[in-house]
């Protein structure tokens, strides 16, 4: 185990009556609130009234910032930066799921920052002061609402970046289990995905004597794995809908991290797969994860893979050698997630191998030419794994 600091500021109000709480968030934050949200799915079920009503009642003036897209645009991100400067907003609240708590967190960082908003996901710019970020959240997936991460596209090249500082932790995040009851299946499935993938990013790392975060991250893949079979035949299972909400929470907010190093190679693969092909982040992971296990496995990673499918899959320790276990454990995880109806290669979904070294290139570039840490991967690597993909 490596040495380590962890702090986690959110404040988390879970459960059936969580919402209560954002009056006195309000309070505690200011009345001048910029709302950050997606289509209309928080206007279907109501949950858009509900929130209006509470900033009413406290005499709450409201700017609003609707339309955010899966992959959030940078876009958007500069129309809530204006509003927040003219208006001089002092809570930015994101109700919806990781792309508009994203879009969010670029918005409450980007209005503090005299520069450009897209040079603090370059590296080029960096800011110290960040305005109050409260979450409301609809979709477990992304887990940016317990995070210090946040991800956007820039349009004009299809770039996408990721930022990770502590100036992204919201002050609060309300999660009610209810307000996933309406997603459609490939929703849910695409955030069970990723959450299990926040999780398996840093599951699988070099460093040794973690027993206890490994421990911990198991018990909770095993959770968003049984809970999944539930909540794809019962859509309003609130037990199992919970389940899934506090594990995504959880998976994200670093605490699975502690004294170990994350690899975050197959999110950084996929990154570039959904910016060109704009497919669903989770249903991109549900292809790239695959692959990267079956390239990493000959290459220093069939002991943490057999583990993974003994302590996760239940693989069976007397199957065969050590490499035959950590391949069931693969194929494992293929049929769990078309059990979900997810595709894992890229042919099903149209997509060939015209921009592969392309997308090789652009995604080790941000990470100095080698991207990952279980098993380091330079240009010809990441496309390889893409190849395993088709």
């Amino acid at each position: 185990m490596i040495d380590f600091t962890f702090q986690n500021p959110t404040r988390i109000h879970f459960g059936r009556n969580a919402l209560s709480h954002l009056g006195e968030e309000i309070d505690r934050y200011g009345k001048r609130v910029l709302l950050v949200y997606g289509g209309g799915s928080i206007k279907r079920i109501g949950l858009y009234d509900q929130v209006m009503a509470i900033l009413a009642d406290k005499q709450a003036q409201v700017w609003e910032v609707g339309g955010v897209q899966p992959n959030p645009r940078l876009s958007l991100v500069y129309e809530g930066i204006e509003l927040c400067r003219e208006h001089n907003v002092q809570l930015v609240l994101a109700v919806g799921g990781g792309s508009a708590i994203d879009t969010a967190k670029a918005i409450a960082n980007g209005a503090c920052y005299d520069g450009d908003a897209w040079d603090l996901f370059t590296g080029k710019g960096s800011n110290t002061e960040v305005l109050p970020l409260g979450t409301v959240v609809t979709i477990p997936a992304a887990g940016s609402e317990m995070s210090n991460s946040s991800v956007i596209t820039r349009e004009e090249d299809q770039c996408k970046r990721g930022r990770n500082t502590e100036l992204n932790f919201p002050k609060f995040s309300i999660l009610n289990p209810e307000y996933s009851y309406s997603l459609p299946p490939f929703q849910t499935a695409c955030g069970v995905v990723d959450i299990m993938a926040h999780m398996m990013e840093r599951y699988f790392t070099q460093v040794e004597n973690v027993e206890l975060t490994d421990r911990m991250t198991e018990g909770a893949l095993r959770t968003a794995i049984n809970n999944a079979a539930i909540v794809m035949q019962q859509p309003e299972n609130y037990d199992a809908r919970a389940e899934i909400m506090w594990t995504g929470c959880l998976a994200h907010n670093t605490l699975f991290q502690t004294g170990r190093v994350g690899d975050w190679a197959s999110h950084k693969i996929e990154h570039e797969l959904s910016a060109l092909y704009d497919i669903a982040h989770g249903a991109g992971l549900a292809i790239v994860f695959p692959a990267w296990m079956k390239y990493v496995l000959p290459r220093g990673g069939a002991k943490k893979l057999a583990q993974f499918a003994t302590r996760v899959l239940d693989v069976p320790e007397d199957f065969g050698t050590v490499e035959e276990i950590a391949k069931e454990g693969i194929a494992r995880l293929e049929v769990f997630y078309r059990s979900l109806g997810l595709t894992t290669t890229l042919h099903e979904n149209g997509i060939g191998a015209d921009d592969f070294d392309r997308m090789a290139e652009r995604a080790c570039a941000m990470a100095g030419g080698v991207l990952g840490a279980f098993v380091p991967l330079k240009p010809e690597d990441c496309k390889a794994i893409y190849e395993l993909a088709l």
